[in-house]
């Protein structure tokens, strides 16, 4: 009777234990990783650096004044070879930092090309290896898949024109920077995340002092919630074609302006002479390309000239182009890979074609192709993110509904600027029937008595 008692007494604890973190591991891997993983990663990391380097092919023979100090100083007739040194260690919620110093005759891509088998060596999700500066990597780990369910980080990045938009499967936040990236190229088929994508961006850019402009030839189902915070709108071809002429008219009188202070962009302007940065966001960008008579092929060459025009030169003059679609290739028409050419960023998400990936990503990381096929059809947000430096991940956006995204741009309609440039184009708040004003993001101060 003694035994069972004393079984049941240590036995509950124990099983008690086990479930919740059983439970936590399914529910909430963030704990789950804290409680455990985190602890049997670092040990196992600690015991099996060295042989797991040396193994990998990521160790140099010493120096030779390394080596004659082992064996005359420490007697010792066996010289080891020598691994990157670990310069920071440190345990994140999501996984590990580690910062390796580099010995001569190793470099980034040979830390890179062994990632996958560092990654099963120490039982982790995945390995990104970034370099920090010449002769440091960082290895960031993942303990767990953190694109299956998306938590931002707290610590976002604040900056002029920098949005939080999704999150890297590395767990750090894919931040949107307008004066590093000025023009990007977002793609993806029906139901894949890309709609999902641009309502995280025009969320966040509703927060900053910008104007946005919207083109959006479906007859504006997709912006026309966005109305309260848009400076212009055009939901046809045709109101396209005369508002992107505005828009190059804007680019040529800030250019005078800029010549007349003689500076080379906008932000070396004095503060009150600063004109308002601008984003104009294209959905379906197909849709300007595609003709039906003689004369829609001339409004078509006349906008696409217009966008290449914006994309070499509008940088400096703080005009930003978000190019959105379902699919892009040189079957588009003329001008269709001058356009790409000027895109810097992209995002691709799923895809009904390689066509499309290849002009997503294959000019900028051809590595990054198979990806972009290979993303399920039940992960919608899931894309590749890329620029021109090389450089690619996998991300994933936040679910946010279209009422939430409109939600929000009520709630900062009062940021709205007035582009007398297209003034013409300025729509008109979408009429709500039946439904309550959308509550404020930012809680009033309260009155004073």
């Amino acid at each position: 009777m003694t035994d069972i008692a004393t079984l049941w007494e240590v036995g509950l604890p124990l099983a008690t234990t086990a479930g919740g973190l059983g439970y936590a591991k399914a529910r909430a891997p963030r704990v789950f990783w804290s409680l455990a993983g985190l602890p049997v990663a670092t040990t196992r990391f600690a015991m099996t650096y060295r042989s797991t380097m040396d193994v990998c092919g990521l160790t140099v023979q010493p120096s030779r004044f390394r080596a004659f100090l082992v064996r005359n100083l420490a007697r010792r007739p066996d010289v080891q070879p020598v691994p990157p040194k670990i310069r920071r260690f440190r345990g994140t919620s999501t996984g590990l930092r580690v910062t390796l110093r580099l010995p001569a005759g190793l470099e980034p891509a040979d830390v890179m090309a062994a990632s996958e088998r560092l990654r099963h060596a120490w039982g982790v999700h995945s390995v990104t290896v970034v370099e920090t500066k010449p002769g440091f990597v960082e290895l960031r780990m993942t303990g767990y898949d953190v694109l299956k369910k998306v938590r931002m980080p707290r610590q976002q990045l604040p900056g002029l024109m920098t949005v939080p938009v999704a999150l890297r499967e590395d767990g750090t936040a894919f931040v949107r920077d307008y004066l590093k990236v000025p023009h990007a190229l977002t793609l993806g088929a029906n139901q894949s995340g890309k709609s999902m994508y641009q309502r995280n961006l025009i969320a966040g850019l509703a927060r900053l002092p910008v104007a946005l402009v919207g083109i959006d030839c479906k007859r504006g189902v997709e912006h026309r919630g966005y109305a309260p915070r848009l400076s212009a709108l055009a939901i046809t071809p045709e109101e396209a074609d005369g508002l992107l002429d505005g828009l190059v008219g804007e680019m040529e009188s800030r250019f005078d302006l800029l010549s007349e202070h003689g500076v080379a962009d906008i932000w070396a302007l004095p503060e009150h002479l600063r004109p308002v940065p601008v984003v104009v966001l294209v959905d379906e960008v197909a849709e300007l390309f595609l003709v039906a008579t003689k004369k829609d092929e001339e409004r078509r060459d006349r906008m696409v000239t217009q966008l290449i025009r914006l994309g070499q030169m509008a940088r400096a003059a703080g005009i930003f182009l978000e190019v959105c679609g379902q699919r892009f290739g040189s079957d588009l028409g003329k001008g269709a890979t001058a356009l790409r050419a000027q895109l810097t960023g992209r995002v691709v998400h799923r895809v009904n074609d390689k066509q499309t990936a290849e002009m997503g990503v294959g000019d900028i990381a051809p590595d990054a192709v198979v990806t972009v096929l290979t993303i399920p059809p039940d992960r919608p947000g899931v894309a590749v993110a890329g620029d021109t430096s090389g450089g690619w991940s996998r991300i994933r956006t936040s679910a946010l509904t279209a009422a939430e995204a409109a939600a929000i741009c009520a709630a900062y309609a009062h940021l709205t600027p007035d582009l007398p440039a297209v003034a013409a184009y300025r729509p008109a708040a979408p009429a709500s029937v039946g439904e309550p004003e959308p509550v404020p993001l930012v809680k009033p101060a309260p009155a004073t008595a």
